[in-house]
């Protein structure tokens, strides 16, 4: 048969969430979707003079000699769902995404073919469960002459389209309100949420697709690890895929405050990878990063962005959370609001800051006594009033701190930071060995836990494990740059140094916190003890002034006294440094 041309509405239309209605109930799904055919669909499509011109078990193509036509034919099938669903559970609806295109098309064997078939189809994709997309083409050529509401999505680059299309969205309330934005709101839950979308995949190479996914996959797993955050599975949020929805509808729908969106792109044997977290509630984009990277080893690769992205992500997130809290006036704080508070406070390094992050995390618990952050949060200021800032006694502290941890185990010990907690608690106690078991319990539960590597790097530190110990110090920074404890990893880390004999590294490290942390006591008297031991004199006693000065109280604790957590000869080791630094007690 002669292959002719002619101009033509198209409509593309499948079942959202096919694959789970038919694995959930083959033979009911199928009875049921033939019952559609027969009573909705088929009528409605001869009624607008459509022509079905073929099926694909979970989908079906129409084509219309009008756009009036196929739009009325497309809102009444969408009127006609929405009516046969109001009594149906969500879980076995069967929803219908429709998209509408019109151009010249290719007719061979009663099939046809050509960009405006292939153009529907991929609006078909962007359309929400009950929605319809149509092209701009489309929406003018109806125009004034249907009694419907249009949103524009603006311009997209739809898979394997050489040109943009720009896309608009029929109004929800005029196809029969079946699409998922017309439904109420999830509510929140009491921690950080967030959905991880799949990744789309810009590259004309279909291959890709898969390398998308599997990013997105593995960022959803590794999320999933960190007990502070609350992740959607990944078979909710890849309902999205191929589909253009709004960040701040996908928060409603979900019921999640952030949202990961990203991209890949492929250019030769390189690939270049976008990602950004964005506040869901205001649409506010908390975070971004591009990858570009070398297709060496594929495998290699998405390993490499996906552990990229993931820790970057909860860092991110608590900061975003902290700053979030502090938008709140004092009397609406809620126990999570108020512990998110604290942390801010705890961030600030001085002792007057400190105190308010002991009052807020106090009222956290107040507020939800079931709360083990709460009392995470008061340990670790309890601990740093007597160990940083020397304002409390250190055995009263240790005491106090060790009763909170443990109360905090005993409401979630199946949450890492909790076990890290615990962990910061006994090593600051001297007891090196059960520090380190409680952190590598937190890190089995948590992998990539920033407090969880630091607490390890800290115990074997004070145990003499110098080099581990900085491995693990290192990491922690590298997990989470912003942590407001990043001051005391930094001094911890020079301490490593200084006791293996390093001073010239402790001197870098150590000047790496002064400057970031200026007001932060400890690292001074590390670095004049190490400027001491390298015969640098002059600088060596500038720093030991400034110990002394910024700290006085701290300064007595640690040279005068020898603190449970470091060694009798490693802190002879400090006093040697500091005596050539020009310290004369």
């Amino acid at each position: 048969m002669t292959a002719t041309r002619r101009l033509a509405a198209i409509l593309a239309a499948d079942v959202a969430g096919y694959s789970r209605l038919i694995g959930a109930d083959e033979g009911g799904t199928l009875q049921a979707l033939k019952a559609i055919r027969g009573e909705l669909i088929d009528p409605t499509i001869a009624s607008h003079n459509g022509r079905l011109v073929k099926t694909t078990g979970d989908g079906l193509l129409v084509e219309f000699g009008s756009v009036v036509d196929a739009l009325q034919c497309a809102t009444e099938v969408q009127a006609g769902m929405a009516q046969r669903n109001a009594t149906v559970p969500a879980d076995n609806r069967i929803e219908f995404r429709i998209g509408l295109h019109q151009g010249d098309v290719v007719i061979e064997d009663d099939d046809i073919f050509g960009d405006a078939v292939n153009i529907a189809a991929r609006l078909e994709a962007l359309a929400e469960p009950g929605g319809v997309c149509v092209s701009a083409r489309v929406r003018g050529d109806a125009a004034g002459k249907l009694d419907l509401a249009f949103e524009d999505l603006g311009q997209q680059q739809l898979k394997n389209i050489a040109r943009a299309v720009r896309v608009y969205r029929i109004r929800a309330d005029r196809v029969g309100g079946a699409i998922v934005a017309n439904q109420p709101p999830i509510a929140l839950p009491d921690k950080p949420s967030i959905a991880v979308l799949p990744f789309a995949n810009m590259s004309s190479d279909l291959d890709q697709e898969f390398f998308a996914d599997g990013i997105a996959e593995d960022v959803i797993t590794a999320l999933s690890r960190y007990p502070s955050l609350f992740v959607i599975a990944r078979n909710s949020s890849f309902t999205y895929k191929d589909r253009v929805v709004d960040v701040k509808q996908i928060g409603r729908d979900l019921g999640v405050r952030y949202v990961l969106e990203g991209s890949l792109r492929k250019a030769g044997n390189r690939i270049r990878v976008t990602a950004q977290l964005v506040e869901a509630e205001t649409g506010k984009h908390v975070w971004a990063e591009r990858y570009d990277r070398e297709l060496t080893d594929i495998f290699a690769v998405q390993d490499e962005i996906t552990e990229a992205v993931t820790i970057a992500i909860a860092p991110a997130i608590a900061h975003a959370e902290q700053h979030r809290a502090r938008r709140k006036p004092p009397g609406s704080l809620d126990a999570w609001a108020a512990y998110q508070h604290g942390l801010w406070y705890l961030s600030k390094t001085t002792a007057a800051d400190n105190a308010t992050a002991g009052e807020l995390f106090q009222r956290s618990i107040d507020l939800d006594p079931s709360f083990a952050g709460g009392y995470c949060g008061l340990a670790t200021v309890q601990l740093r009033s007597a160990v940083t800032f020397a304002t409390h006694d250190l055995l009263e502290m240790l005491r106090s701190a060790e009763v909170l941890a443990r109360r905090a185990i005993s409401l979630d010990g199946s949450d890492a930071e909790v076990r890290a907690c615990l962990a910061r608690v006994l090593w600051v106690r001297g007891d090196h060995a059960a520090a380190q078991a409680e952190a590598e319990q937190a890190l089995a539960l948590s992998p990539n836990l920033a407090s969880a590597h630091a607490e390890l790097g800290a115990a074997l530190v004070f145990s003499g494990s110098w080099t581990d110990g900085t491995t693990a110090l290192e990491r922690s920074v590298r997990l989470d740059p912003r942590d407001p404890r990043s001051a005391t990893r930094l001094n911890q880390m020079t301490i490593g140094a200084y006791l293996s004999g390093d001073y010239k590294a402790a001197v870098a490290i150590a000047q790496r916190a002064v400057e970031a942390y200026p007001d932060y006591p400890l690292c001074y008297r590390w670095l004049a003890a190490a400027l001491g031991q390298l015969g640098h004199g002059e600088k060596a006693k500038q720093a030991l002034d400034e110990a002394i000065a910024i700290g006085p109280a701290s300064f007595n604790l640690y040279v005068r006294n020898r603190v449970p957590f470091i060694r009798a000869e490693d802190h002879a080791h400090m006093l040697e440094g500091l005596r050539k630094a020009g310290w004369e007690g």
